[in-house]
């Protein structure tokens, strides 16, 4: 074994441990959320009963020793777990990439684990206020769907890319492009959940959706998340998009050609256009700017699969056998 196949190997068991980390965290953040309410609850007898935040209460020994629950620590295990999958996420990439002796993005295997990579990044830091803990359950489930899809259906072996990716502008262009889809990852799960809170007013909670909707922030919180992530997420997608069409034109001669992949990403941006204006505008701000956001989301993963695996254009680089 040479070793650029021991590094190709070294890749692929990082990105399975970080798999089975990211689910492993996603079962102590479901202890997490299960039992929110009843931790919030408990906290309150305890301020109330003179533990934490009392004056007769040494500072930081009551919070550590009696302050969480059971439930609370799986919490903060669940998030550190996150930070370690996002390290071997990384690790896997740059693996990969010495591997192949190219930067690794030349397949949709190789795209995929870029976009959770750079999701699991941006939520640590979106996701790092208090108020928005709680909603790691419904980043890392995703998450873990779209690693185990990558990981089986997409997985394509460490090798050159075709010559058509033999450019300067792959690393730019890809990474722009992959960056941004792992962004709007976040703020489709925020929109979707914006949607669940707002027809669940507090107090009124009711049914199963009801108990999910109950552990939820407010939901002006989820919309404030939604809008701040796209923000981000849409001037990179655009520029992305724009040094797609200078690749083009210098690998083909054209800036534009109206190839499938084209298309469906100009209308992906052009929706997300939409969700800022009508975010924006009076009447739209609330449940209408969400399913706009929604849409968007669904646009970008419609691009993502069925573009590349069963539309046939210039860019088929799947990687598929």
């Amino acid at each position: 074994m040479t070793l650029n196949d021991t590094l190709a190997k070294y890749s692929d068991w990082s990105f399975e441990a970080a798999f089975a980390v990211v689910v492993l965290a996603m079962l102590l953040l479901v202890v997490e959320y299960s039992t929110y309410r009843s931790n919030v609850v408990a906290r309150r007898e305890l301020v109330a009963a003179g533990g934490v935040g009392s004056d007769e209460a040494t500072p930081g020994r009551v919070e550590n020793a009696t302050g969480r629950t059971l439930s609370e620590r799986f919490g903060n295990m669940g998030r550190a777990l996150v930070v370690v999958a996002a390290a071997l996420m990384i690790a896997s990439i740059v693996l990969r990439g010495l591997a192949t002796e190219r930067f690794p993005l030349g397949n949709m295997y190789e795209f995929v684990a870029m976009a959770c990579t750079a999701a699991v990044v941006f939520s640590l830091v979106m996701l790092r206020k208090p108020a928005y803990r709680i909603l790691w359950v419904y980043v890392l489930a995703p998450i873990a769907v779209l690693m185990f899809v990558a990981a089986t259906v997409l997985y394509a072996d460490a090798a050159p890319v075709v010559p058509a990716l033999r450019s300067f502008w792959l690393p730019i262009h890809v990474t722009i492009i992959s960056v941004g889809s792992g962004i709007f990852l976040l703020a489709g799960a925020a929109s979707v959940l914006f949607l669940v809170r707002i027809r669940q007013p507090k107090g009124s909670e009711k049914g199963i959706l009801g108990a999910v909707a109950a552990r939820l922030p407010d939901a002006q919180v989820l919309d404030r998340l939604a809008y701040r992530t796209t923000i981000v997420g849409f001037p990179l997608f655009g520029i992305g998009i724009i040094l797609g069409a200078i690749w083009a034109e210098a690998a083909w001669g054209r800036f534009w050609g109206w190839d499938p992949k084209e298309t469906v990403s100009f209308i992906t941006w052009v929706i997300y256009a939409a969700y800022l204006h009508a975010r924006a505008t009076s009447g739209w701000r609330n449940t209408r700017a969400a399913w706009i956001n929604v849409v968007g989301f669904v646009a970008m993963l419609f691009n993502l699969f069925i573009i590349n695996m069963v539309v046939s254009g210039l860019h088929s680089y799947a990687g598929l056998n």
